[in-house]
């Protein structure tokens, strides 16, 4: 008796759309894994603030201001693309130059260092002149250094204002304040972004003058450091003789409030609350800052005899 043959298309047909079924319902809770791992760590992270980089207010807006600056000063304000500056015309250089350093910037490979110093023509009564330092026993200290304006070309060339520049003993320029502001891209990259202000001091009634335009020589120099990005958010400012210096960095570190009482500026008062000034400002902690101990070998070793 002849068997009969097996209908293979049906039974395979069925067995495919089984397979089927269980593929879709395995896509189905993956997908469904997936969000739900997703909503558990963004839960996490708003509890914890690991990875994420929301700060305290907008440090910018997307109209262009700059809430970042400080206020009191009654120079010419000067905004340039990756800056901005209060410029003083009594003594021929800013008051105050201000910026946000960030990570992403630091990351990107270095342009060329520009070689040219030129005049500010933003300035309305005219910026120091490169020539007013030559020959001077004083170099061309810049406020917004050239190494944290290294990711474009604009940047760089912005960096070569005259108006950016404060005269500065070359043992400063080279030393102290060299070592400042590596330190300062170092923080900057590990807080992923630092608002950063700069300016001269003069405490000297008659303040020695060079060149032609008179630009006016300052006892000291200051920067403003602001992290405000959570979960941890601090200041510290710094007070930076006009001089060569074997002391330590972190032996002129003062609060930010020092350097408001001593410039009368007032720093963040358009970017943070009364509240937030009075936590960030009136007091700092130099072990919430890493400073660089081969960075300070150097200055004393090399740096200071340049």
């Amino acid at each position: 008796m002849t068997e009969f043959r097996r209908n293979h298309g049906a039974g395979r047909g069925q067995r495919n759309k089984g397979f089927g079924g269980f593929i879709i319902r395995a896509v189905l809770f993956v997908v469904f894994l997936l969000i739900l791992l997703f909503m558990l760590y963004s839960k996490i992270t708003e509890f914890t603030g690991e990875g994420v980089t929301e700060t305290i207010s907008p440090v910018t807006t997307d109209s262009g201001d700059r809430f970042f600056l400080p206020s009191g000063s009654k120079g010419q304000l000067v905004h340039h693309t990756y800056y901005s500056l209060s410029y003083n015309e009594e003594n021929e250089q800013a008051d105050w130059v201000a910026y946000v350093l960030k990570k992403d910037e630091l990351k990107i490979k270095n342009v060329k260092r520009a070689k040219r110093f030129k005049p500010d023509y933003a300035v309305k009564t005219k910026s120091a002149m490169h020539k007013d330092y030559t020959h001077s026993g004083y170099t061309r200290g810049h406020m917004a250094p050239a190494g944290d304006m290294a990711f474009n070309t604009e940047a760089m060339q912005e960096s070569f204002l005259m108006s950016n520049m404060s005269p500065q003993l070359r043992g400063c320029n080279n030393g102290i304040w060299k070592e400042l502001e590596e330190d300062v891209r170092d923080w900057a990259y590990d807080n992923k972004e630092l608002i950063v202000v700069s300016g001269p001091l003069f405490t000297s009634e008659n303040p020695k003058k060079i060149g032609k335009n008179q630009v006016a020589v300052p006892d000291a120099f200051f920067k403003v450091l602001l992290d405000i990005t959570k979960p941890e958010t601090k200041g510290i400012a710094f007070r930076i003789p006009n001089a060569t210096s074997d002391v330590h960095l972190q032996e002129f570190a003062v609060s930010i409030d020092a350097i408001e009482e001593e410039t009368n500026f007032d720093f963040f008062n358009l970017l943070l609350s009364e509240e937030e000034q009075e936590k960030l400002e009136s007091s700092f902690d130099v072990s919430k800052w890493d400073f660089d101990k081969k960075r300070f070998n150097d200055r004393i070793k090399h740096w200071n005899k340049q």
